[in-house]
């Protein structure tokens, strides 16, 4: 090996990375639920990337508020929640004509044998364990889109 072969840095920071696709259209908006900011802030980055504008609700509550005053295309929520749970959520959402279709996703660390069906009972669409892939998301959002 030469002197001049370049050696590849140890790692390269995200700034240097081109991303492998560029959305070219928003995708729609999107609702991100749940009581962690640092969990709230994760999804949302992960949908914007994805193609997404995103509204966080950090309760059950301020999500249902922001539901009645703006249509959203996707909601990704947690289950436990203080106040008013993510099942109570989809329940309330999916009572109103606007929301009776569109995908909602659980995102929760509940995953027991029968947390699954306790979420497709409430209305969601799809119940994602945490922690979440990032991947599995946004796959699960466009499987049910489609």
């Amino acid at each position: 090996m030469s002197a001049q072969t370049a050696v590849a840095p140890a790692f390269i920071e995200a700034s240097q990375v081109e991303p492998e696709f560029k959305v070219q259209e928003c995708l729609g908006t999107a609702l991100v639920v749940d009581d962690n900011p640092d969990i709230t802030d994760l999804l949302a980055a992960v949908l914007r990337h994805a193609g997404y504008t995103v509204a966080s609700a950090h309760s059950a509550p301020e999500a249902l508020t922001m539901a009645v005053a703006r249509h959203f295309d996707v909601v990704v929520s947690d289950i436990g929640m203080p106040g008013m749970t993510g099942h109570e959520l989809a329940r309330a959402l999916r009572a109103m004509p606007e929301y009776r279709s569109i995908p909602m996703v659980a995102v929760t660390g509940f995953d027991l044998y029968d947390d699954r069906d306790r979420s497709a009972a409430a209305g969601f669409s799809a119940h994602l364990s945490k922690p979440i892939d990032p991947l599995a998301l946004t796959q699960a959002i466009r499987g049910i889109r489609h």
